[in-house]
């Protein structure tokens, strides 16, 4: 068994505080290697650390063995050679690794021209066979800004596997996709390594089973267990790895929480009639009549590029029907009708410390600044990040931060758009929990975004379905 790269006791550190204890693993020719684990657990940090993109303050310590040669003892410059050519990183946000000016087909195409020589009209002939491959062809002249979250994410594996890297480093590579393209992409990266090696951050258990191989379980920095991945799934020995199956939305009550009965009748939050919305020269949908009450929440559901961001933008006033009329109740403020973005990197000021903008939205709306470490405990969010940029937390703490900046300004109608797409299946029900909660206590309609059927069935009070 050849081993292609072998991680010696690597840890990753921030102002003397310990945020992965030291890890030991090897990545054998031909192998799958998922790590399983909540957010926050420090599994992105690994990712980094062995790419060396971690942003300061983050230092790692440790060896990271690429054969013979020892990648943190590299300068920079050095270690960029190897990005694509020996290792290449499918990031948690494809907008992180996607020229946003640049058409789809070309940022796949555009690899094989600089990386393999390829003629142009060749490339593109590459290219095209790639996002066919993951059902992109209609998309092939779209911009990243023009793509569903799914969508992006398909488009920047593809992207990243074009070069050839024999071992690809896949962080969250399938959140935000429906089951049918989850399992495409799974077979993909099963595919991948084959051909090289595999090393996967996933909170999906499904995701986990489907590509087996070798399976690491960690949580708060720290690896539980490890072994066979259909071993591990079949019979966990850890308290942990349990709780992580069983949070499995199959398992929720349901309902997950109970409607308020008795509730005294009052005006819909907002109307929508005949609505029509074409896009790329695509019909997302027409004939759309909506009437959503205090405290519903409505579930949406749909295969990934079927329209459903862009319905929510449509009701929010962000975005004009082709045809249909939206009515919001008279007299409310437009910041009470909200969205949570399904890619939070798009909703936060990069460069600028979280506590600063949350302060700023206190301010604005003049709302008690002790209304948010409640939410921040409630969302297990610990103070501490809110003295970090939005660009040096995870994606899932991300997500949890955007939640919570939302539920301050007490919205009557949210529109969350995949909200627990990057959070550990614990923390999804967690979250999916307070979001419901929420939603029954203040009267706020919300409009839940997901491609889980099952999680929409115990979370919602009705539900339909796009596409």
């Amino acid at each position: 068994m050849t081993i292609l790269l072998r991680i010696e006791a690597l840890s990753v550190q921030a102002d003397g505080k310990t945020l992965l204890e030291p890890l030991s693993l090897n990545l054998a020719a031909g192998e799958c290697l998922t790590i399983l684990g909540e957010t926050g657990a420090g599994k992105s940090l690994l990712m980094h650390a062995i790419m060396g993109t971690l942003p300061p303050p983050l230092t790692a310590s440790g060896r990271i063995l690429l054969g013979d040669t020892d990648l943190a003892s590299l300068e920079r410059s050095a270690r960029e050679r190897l990005w694509g050519q020996q290792l290449a990183m499918l990031p948690q946000e494809p907008w992180h690794s996607l020229d946003p000016l640049m058409p789809a087909l070309q940022q796949v195409a555009e690899v094989h021209e600089c990386v393999h020589g390829q003629a142009p009209e060749q490339a593109q002939q590459t290219a095209t066979q790639a996002l066919t491959g993951v059902g992109l062809e209609a998309a092939a002249a779209r911009l990243p800004g023009q793509l569903s979250g799914g969508m992006a994410q398909r488009l920047a594996f593809c992207a990243a596997t074009a070069a050839g890297a024999p071992i690809l480093l896949a962080d969250e590579p399938t959140k935000g996709l429906d089951a049918s393209r989850r399992d495409q992409v799974a077979t993909l990266l099963r595919q991948h390594a084959q051909q090289g090696a595999l090393l996967t951050i996933t909170h999906d258990v499904e995701v986990a089973r489907q590509l087996g191989g070798t399976l690491l379980v960690m949580r708060a920095g720290h690896l539980l267990e490890s072994g066979d991945a259909q071993a591990i799934l079949a019979a966990p020995q850890h308290d942990y790895t349990r709780a992580l199956i069983a949070a499995d939305p199959r398992h929720w009550p349901a309902p997950l929480v109970a409607a308020v009965t008795g509730a005294p009748a009052s005006e819909p939050v907002l109307e929508a009639r005949g609505l029509r919305l074409k896009r790329g020269g695509r019909q997302l949908f027409e004939g759309l009549d909506l009437r959503i009450e205090p405290g519903e929440i409505l579930g949406i559901a749909g295969d990934s590029g079927c329209g459903k961001s862009s319905l929510g933008d449509l009701l929010l006033g962000l975005l004009p029907a082709d045809a249909g009329v939206v009515t919001r109740r008279p007299g409310v403020a437009a910041h009470r009708y909200l969205k949570l973005y399904q890619d939070p990197p798009a909703a936060f000021a990069a460069g600028v410390p979280l506590r600063r903008l949350f302060d700023d939205v206190l301010r604005l709306h003049r709302l008690d600044p002790a209304k948010l470490p409640p939410l921040l405990e409630r969302l297990r969010l610990r103070p501490e990040l809110l003295a970090r940029p939005a660009t040096e937390v995870s994606g899932g703490e991300l997500q949890r931060l955007a939640i919570a900046r939302a539920l301050l300004l007490d919205p009557l109608l949210l529109f969350a758009d995949e909200p627990v797409s990057r959070l550990d299946p614990i923390t999804a029900r967690e979250v999916t929990e307070l979001l419901v909660q929420s939603a029954r206590e203040r009267g706020c309609a919300l409009l839940l975004v997901s491609h889980d059927a099952e999680a929409l069935a115990r979370a919602c009070d009705r539900h339909i379905r796009l596409g």
